[in-house]
């Protein structure tokens, strides 16, 4: 089943949380993330920069840290949100703001837009998204073993049943689960992931890009 892009907000079986951005891509897969100084960024990938010029919305922040918190989006909104969270925002108020603010995308899908939150410790995320016909934003508990997601197609809302067992013990082995691991498996065209981590001194950040 394609889906779309993918946010996912979870818990390692030993207790750390963790959020994760998936891209997935019918229209531009030649894409990568990479991590530039602690901001992970969704880029094409070398040869393929014209595609900027067919798109906006292809190139954009996705994963970005706010104190004690990690929010990862499909797009522009990621800076907003955590620029609001940073100044002392509570993370729903950031989401909430942000995303009527700036809307679903406007291009030939109405793509919606997204964003999970997790918090260095605590046992509640937030998920959020804006579509054509609404917007939602909702905390979410975070269990061991457990990740919780929402895309942009198909299951585009905040929904218990949108879970998936979930483990890793790196930020890039986060990264990798959301591309094949758990229910993440069985969506289609995968193109690259970025994921926060906690750990005992911070967020550590990792990256999959698909071959």
């Amino acid at each position: 089943m394609y889906v779309g892009r993918i946010v996912a907000a979870g818990r390692t079986r030993s207790g750390y949380n963790a959020v994760a951005y998936r891209v997935s891509s019918r229209s531009f897969p030649n894409r990568m993330a990479v991590d530039r100084e602690g901001t992970m960024v969704i880029v094409p990938r070398p040869g393929f920069e014209s595609d900027l010029q067919q798109s906006p919305y292809i190139s954009y922040n996705a994963l970005r840290l706010a104190g004690d918190w990690a929010i990862a989006t499909n797009g522009s909104h990621t800076d907003p949100i955590t620029e609001k969270v940073n100044a002392g925002l509570p993370v729903r108020d950031a989401m909430a703001l942000t995303l009527l603010a700036m809307d679903y995308e406007h291009d030939a899908y109405d793509t919606p837009r997204i964003a999970a939150a997790v918090p260095l410790r605590g046992d509640i995320g937030w998920m959020a998204v804006v579509r054509r016909d609404g917007l939602v934003v909702r905390e979410v508990p975070l269990e061991d073993g457990v990740a919780r997601y929402v895309a942009t197609y198909e299951t585009n809302d905040v929904r218990d049943d949108q879970s998936s067992a979930f483990d890793a013990g790196t930020a890039a082995e986060a990264a990798l689960f959301t591309v094949t691991g758990g229910a993440f498996a069985g969506f289609e065209k995968p193109v690259t992931s970025v994921a926060a981590l906690a750990n005992d001194a911070g967020f550590a950040l990792g990256v999959h890009v698909v071959e």
